[in-house]
């Protein structure tokens, strides 16, 4: 297990309940984190959830989009996004899903998670869906500049472990 160093703390200055300057210091558990002073909040530095759909159609073609924000623009990658806060990880899918290929799904079943690193948020944990779709019609969306339905021995470099990781198990799932 890696531990903190004060360094990943480095813009981490301000308490967000008070607003006053944050100290950086050993815990109960004996591990580093801010803490305020003043009112005794502490950051504690936490993966972000994310997750990604794989989605093929009738011709076991794989949905892919093209980034057109950061994490990665103008890649390919699986529909993906980071979960809000009211969100569980499979409804989470479902709006990923629609915002980004405008076809409406329903999970059909939990791939796995990825732990990983976030070009933004240093670590992720990722869930992976395969999605069925049951409505809609294709069309990129949100933050996809396009959206296609690829042959699996014809996909483009994928910008993502996570997603390469889930494409290998949908792969594998077909084989069996």
């Amino acid at each position: 297990m890696t531990k903190i160093s004060e360094t990943s703390y480095k813009n981490i200055n301000f308490c967000i309940r008070c607003g006053k300057k944050l100290v950086i210091e050993t815990d109960r558990e004996n591990k580093l984190r801010p803490r305020c002073e003043s009112c005794g909040w502490i950051y504690y530095k936490n993966p972000i959830p994310a997750v990604a759909c794989v989605i093929f159609n009738k011709k076991n073609e794989l949905l892919i989009i093209k980034r057109k924000v950061e994490p990665k623009s103008g890649e390919w990658a699986l529909p993906s996004g980071y979960m809000e806060i009211y969100q569980n990880p499979q409804q989470t899918a479902i709006a990923e899903m629609q915002e980004e290929t405008g076809l409406i799904g329903e999970v059909d079943q939990f791939l796995d998670f990825y732990f990983g690193y976030s070009p933004i948020y240093e670590r992720i944990i990722s869930f992976g869906f395969l999605m069925r779709i049951i409505g809609g019609e294709l069309c990129a969306g949100d933050d996809a500049a396009e959206a296609c339905f690829v042959p699996l021995d014809k996909l483009p470099e994928i910008a993502f472990d996570a997603h390469k990781h889930y494409i290998n198990l949908a792969k594998n799932l077909a084989a069996d």
